[in-house]
């Protein structure tokens, strides 16, 4: 919880202020969990401070909200390029996505259980898009994208997800999924490059060759990429009380949850 304000802090997310006149407050609350790895074990435990962005009003305290996200059959295409070509696929996790979007709508909300101030009827006004507010996907997504066109970078026609770079001697292409991005080269130094920026403007943590992306786990196979669900599908099993599979479900499930991608395809 220290490090998520010590975070909001260094990005000058809100300053505190009396809460003007006809103005209401938006409450916030902290969000814990556990993120686990692949194979189940404990990565790390994360917290969030989320705004409950149910109770903001359109019109006052946010207007356009949809941002789009890297399509999973763009996802499986660059998976395939990327066997063909015999390139790294690299995944990168940017901290704090949120707080790098910046809000031109002024809201207000309450402080965080924890915090105390001596200024009567103290509230945070937001600089920064927050967790929870409905248009902060949006914003990432915009301050992300004026990065990447600033260093030459395009977005594909067929999925604004999905950014380009060409030259002579390399192309690149990153795939975008709000704070999750794979990455991938002909070339290692204009990667290290691009992971070396991004850190440097964002603060990234670079996750090295990827192994797990949205739920899904990729192996490396003679014949290509293996990808499958297994652990997803696991965990729904568990979680409505279906830990044993029998012999005749469990082809079913890996059947189901598995896309080899082989060089001929």
């Amino acid at each position: 919880m220290h490090q998520e304000l010590q975070a909001l802090d260094q990005t000058k997310t809100w300053e505190i202020v009396p809460l003007p006149p006809c103005k209401r407050p938006i409450a916030c609350k902290w969000v814990y969990k556990v993120k686990c790895k692949a194979d189940g074990s404990i990565e790390r435990l994360k917290v969030r401070l989320v705004v409950k962005g149910f109770t903001q009003r359109e019109g006052i305290d946010y207007n356009e909200t949809f941002s789009v996200v890297v399509k999973m059959t763009t996802v499986r295409t660059l998976m395939t390029m990327v066997v063909k070509k015999g390139w790294f696929i690299h995944q990168l996790d940017v901290n704090n996505v949120f707080l790098h979007g910046d809000l031109h709508e002024e809201i207000y909300m309450n402080l965080p259980q924890g915090i105390c101030s001596f200024i009567p009827n103290a509230v945070y006004r937001s600089r920064k898009s927050l967790y929870g507010l409905k248009q902060a996907s949006r914003q990432w997504y915009a301050r992300l994208s004026q990065v990447l066109y600033q260093r030459g970078y395009s977005h594909s026609k067929n999925d604004y997800s999905l950014f380009y770079k060409k030259s002579t001697n390399f192309v690149v292409f990153l795939a975008v999924y709000v704070d999750d991005i794979l990455l991938t080269s002909n070339d290692v130094i204009e990667i290290a490059a691009l992971k070396s920026f991004l850190n440097d403007t964002f603060k990234i943590k670079d996750l090295g060759y990827a192994h797990y992306f949205l739920g899904i786990e990729i192996l490396e196979s003679e014949q290509g990429l293996l990808l499958t669900q297994r652990k997803c599908t696991m965990d729904l099993l568990q979680e409505f009380g279906c830990s044993t599979v029998t012999s005749i479900t469990c082809p079913l499930i890996l059947m189901s949850s598995c896309h080899l991608i082989q060089e001929n395809c």
